[in-house]
């Protein structure tokens, strides 16, 4: 594959068929986060928001010379104009022509009509806004840079005046909060072309704090070409002069005050020449302007590492001495950015329509900058870390079940930036400053603090974070081991040099190896693959074993019949002998065992592989309804039922085709002659001696049919307690189905998305019937949503062999194996 490919991607950009509420504008990390809500409506209805739904000052107009129209095009700066006809100006709104979306950039697209005094047949200015926070899987270096572009395409046949502004609710959410502001001026090299930055943060900054999720800390740096107009001032001032004149005044006001203080606002303007002679051109000439917003903190966090509580720094300034170069760098690289994030979309695309639908395809684009948008890179290129904040929920850093539902994204997209988010938490356990056996819940109470739970108290979901962990784990290792590109878990990682590090201080993944591809710079090597990728694993491994073995020892005690505790989805409250909590652990049992074979010690292979191959013909006995047509949601909640998302681990982890032609060696080494440890007397299931795969088939058959049956409106309900679902949860359960209901699963959640009443960045949490609203609580632009692309990552696993392992759910129903109830055991 062809590291820059440009082909199809603007078709991809412009494919949208779903209409959501809300459309990411420019989404980078937990803070430069901003997004267009109510955005059925033109883009001029409402400001802009954080995503919170705090609305910021951000407004787009544009002017035509000769004219006395102005018109809005984003954000709502009429409210500083006066609505009444005048002789200076008339507000008027133009043709919008609507959203179009992929997973790296927003376009809205407009038609600005010809002025009066040009002959009625001229054609409209047509006027593209298009937002890129690319996703770049080629370039870690890349994607760690907390910046976004806007570029505006004009293409018409008469001049047309433009003006961007923003104010100081990007660097606080307290509104009154003092800013202060320059404009930076920077030449590029010995050209006679330069940038203009404004820089504008607090005047008083509170390090590693947030006001309502903000960040009280960093510079925000707007910056766009140098032959701009510019102008710092009141909005109520600066806007309407634009409008009167089509131009701005090169002047800043530096009374610095508070952020709605006489509002000031921080501005620049652009006269798009399109036909000098201002009469009408019957060939439409084009132009365009690219700007950039970054917001620069150092540190990004904290975190309670091996050497103690450390102000992390950004991982771009690894490779960049001065802001003022990442800045440069960044505006500069817009076209090699532009050119990876296509390649990323049209792929996704590509893949997301041959697994799903048209509909899929959307779903996947606007939940991809949603899912990086919650996240920090951190570290070095010796010990890469990618911190997570787990958004709207409470705000915890680095929660494993907020990691978990994510992960199928990273697998299909890059699998080491898994690996770079589980690292913090394996450093942070195996230094010895958590003190429970099983794995932690999370870092901190709160983003952007990792200061750790010394004290052991942290949110008590023992048995769901170790098979987290654990299965995640396995997923990792298995990303790694594959023999050529087409079977390579993610369709980038077997790109860049195969070359391995074997310094054991440094990370078994670091980005010391860098290249440069097609003429571009600073590419990831490859990831895992052949002998590189076994080296990789191991190494990985051999470093955090016994905590592995520690998380699985736990989980040997509890997993089975799980006591009263929480499960991931801790909104509905704690409960006891839940069935798809104990599969999770299970699951993750199991995984140690192959977890064991990456480092050879067959001796742990064996015997966590006969404890799991026992707990599971127990747990087909336990968790299912007595007529054998569903999984109860508790092993002693009768007439209740679930949504078993679990089950997607186990043909994730390819334990589906055990004992099929389609097993690999490469990832399954399982040993057909070693048995299953010997059943108890208190529940004498054995498992069938022809059994296929480790989770009976006949699970996959009955909670398809039930899934079906069960389906509400807008999605299947996470339970039979309420109505409201996760949607995250429904891909991973629709993956594991059969392709009618896999479809009805897919298509409930695409008209949810068209006709929801939520307001917010994608929410995993809302009613299947009713609006589609709300059901209590507030989730919103969570990066949980990662699990809608559990169709993709299942399409790629196993060799590709993965989802093929599934045909039997579509095959004529013959007589399937029995799951037998058991109507008393201990518990």
């Amino acid at each position: 594959m062809r590291w820059l490919l440009v082909a199809a991607a603007a078709g991809s950009a412009l494919a949208s068929t779903l209409t959501p509420a809300v459309l990411p504008l420019i989404v980078r990390n937990p803070y430069l986060s901003t997004w267009l809500g109510d955005a059925r409506q033109p883009p001029w209805h409402e400001w802009p928001m954080f995503w919170t739904g705090e609305r910021i000052g951000f407004s787009v107009m544009a002017s035509v010379p000769g004219s006395d129209r102005v018109y809005p095009l984003l954000g709502r700066p009429h409210d500083s104009l006066s609505l009444e006809a005048n002789t200076e100006y008339n507000v008027s709104f133009p043709t919008y022509l609507g959203a179009h979306f992929d997973a790296s950039t927003t376009n809205f697209t407009y038609m600005i009509p010809a002025p009066e005094s040009l002959p009625k047949s001229t054609e409209p200015v047509e006027l593209i806004l298009s937002f890129l926070s690319p996703i770049t899987p080629t370039s870690t270096l890349r994607q760690s840079i907390p910046a976004s572009y806007m570029t505006v395409h004009v293409k018409g046949s008469f001049n047309v005046n433009l003006y961007v502004d923003l104010n100081g609710q990007w660097v606080s959410g307290n509104r009154g909060s003092q800013i202060v502001w320059e404009l930076a001026h920077q030449q590029l090299g010995k050209s006679d072309k330069g940038l203009k930055t404004w820089e504008i943060r607090r005047e008083t900054e509170l390090l590693l704090s947030e006001v309502r999720d903000q960040a009280e800390w960093g510079t925000l740096h707007f910056t766009g070409p140098s032959d701009l107009r510019h102008e710092a001032g009141t909005s109520g001032i600066v806007r309407p002069r634009f409008a009167r004149t089509g131009t701005l005044q090169n002047e800043i006001d530096n009374d610095f005050r508070g952020i709605m203080e006489d509002e000031p606002i921080f501005a620049f303007s652009k006269s798009f020449h399109l036909n000098s002679s201002m009469s009408a051109s019957s060939t439409p000439a084009t132009d365009s302007v690219i700007f950039s917003f970054a917001l620069i903190q150092i540190p990004v966090t904290q975190f309670a590492s091996a050497r103690g509580l450390t102000f992390m720094r950004p991982l771009w300034a690894s490779w960049f001495s001065t802001v003022r170069e990442l800045l440069d760098f960044h505006y500069l690289d817009f076209s090699t950015a532009a050119s990876l994030a296509s390649n990323y979309s049209a792929q996704l695309a590509i893949d997301a329509y041959k697994s799903g639908s048209d509909d899929y395809v959307d779903i996947v684009a606007l939940t991809a900058r949603q899912v990086l948008g919650a996240t920090v890179f951190s570290g070095t290129p010796d010990d890469p870390i990618l911190f997570m904040k787990e958004i709207s929920s409470n705000g915890n850093f680095q929660t494993i079940d907020v990691i978990f539902p994510s992960f199928p994204f990273f697998l299909y997209t890059n699998p080491r930036w898994l690996a770079y988010l589980l690292e913090p938490l394996i450093e942070h356990m195996l230094s010895g400053q958590y003190p429970n056996k099983y794995a932690m819940h999370d870092l901190g109470y709160h983003f952007p603090n990792a200061t750790g739970h010394a004290d052991g108290r942290d949110e008590y979901m023992p048995v769901e974070e170790c098979g987290n962990i654990l299965i995640m784990g396995l997923a990792l290792v298995n990303s790694l081991i594959y023999d050529t590109g087409v079977g390579a878990g993610s369709v980038w990682s077997s790109l860049g040099s195969s070359s391995f590090d074997p310094n054991p201080a440094t990370s078994a993944f670091s980005l010391r190896n860098l290249g440069t591809h097609d003429g571009v710079f600073g590419l990831d090597d490859s990831w895992g693959g052949s002998t590189k990728g076994v080296k990789q694993a191991k190494k990985w491994v051999t470093k955090s074993y016994r905590l592995w073995k520690q998380w699985t020892s736990y989980l040997i005690d509890f997993s089975l019949r799980p006591h009263f505790q929480l499960s991931t989805d801790d909104f509905a409250g704690p409960l006891e002998l839940q069935t798809n909590l104990a599969l999770k652990g299970i699951l993750g049992i199991k995984a140690m065992s192959q977890i064991s074979e990456t480092i050879d010690n067959d001796e742990d292979a064996k015997y966590y592989k006969n404890i799991s191959e026992t707990y599971i013909s127990k747990w087909e006995g336990y968790g299912f309804s007595r007529d054998g047509t569903h999984a109860k949601l508790a092993y002693h909640w009768y007439g209740s039922w679930t949504t078993l998302y679990n089950l997607y681990a186990d043909t994730l982890l390819c334990f589906h085709l055990e004992g099929t032609s389609s097993a690999s060696s490469s990832l399954i080494k399982g040993n057909d002659q070693q048995k299953p440890l010997a059943p108890s007397d208190s529940n004498p299931i054995k498992p069938p001696s022809n059994r296929t795969g480790f989770v009976s088939r006949n699970v996959y058959k009955i909670q398809s049919a039930w899934y079906d049956a069960v389906r509400q409106t807008y999605g299947l309900p996470l339970d039979s307690r309420h109505l409201y679902t996760k949607s995250d949860w429904e891909f991973f359960a629709a993956a594991v189905t059969s392709k009618p209901v896999r479809s009805e699963i897919l298509q409930s959640v695409a008209k949810w998305v068209n006709e929801t009443s939520t307001d917010r960045p994608f929410t995993d949490l809302y009613q299947t019937e009713g609006t589609g609203g709300w059901p209590g609580a507030h989730f919103m632009a969570r990066p949980v949503t990662g699990g809608h692309f559990a169709f993709l990552t299942l399409d790629k696993a196993c060799g590709g062999k993965a989802t093929g392992g599934l045909a039997f759910l579509d095959e004529p129903d013959e007589k399937a194996e029995e799951v037998e109830e058991i109507d008393n055991f201990e518990l």
